[in-house]
């Protein structure tokens, strides 16, 4: 598990490997991905959008960003902990994803960036 605090919050993530499938005369390697973001700091925050980065072992690099996580904009109060799964797909065995999370905090009204740490992406049979 990898785990990164910014702030007062905690991100965690573990990653599973899902398997393979041809698309459009393309293999692809499916990732699913589940995180947990918790509040460990003495203020309520919210959650508002997402920014992530994610490479492929071919230099491919994709940048995603949204609202929310899974169509979410969870409020932590201090101790509270959201958990999300969601997932991705390479077109190569290994990669990673990175990225960040933009918060706001209901006691200073401030907005601020969480890191999301880099986790790496692999299929278990491609390693030796």
């Amino acid at each position: 598990m990898i785990q990164q605090v910014t702030r007062g919050i905690k991100i965690s993530v573990r990653t599973s490997f899902e398997g393979t499938f041809y698309k459009n005369y393309k293999m692809h390697f499916a990732f699913s991905y589940i995180i947990t973001i918790e509040n460990q700091s003495k203020d309520s925050v919210q959650l508002k959008s997402r920014h992530w980065k994610i490479k492929d072992s071919l230099s491919r690099t994709e940048h995603v960003d949204g609202e929310g996580v899974i169509g979410k904009k969870p409020v932590l109060k201090p101790g509270d902990s959201h958990t999300y799964q969601s997932g991705c797909l390479l077109s190569s065995p290994f990669g990673n994803m990175s990225g960040f999370y933009s918060m706001v905090n209901f006691t200073t009204t401030n907005q601020f960036g969480v890191v999301i740490p880099a986790f790496k992406l692999s299929a278990p049979f491609a390693l030796n």
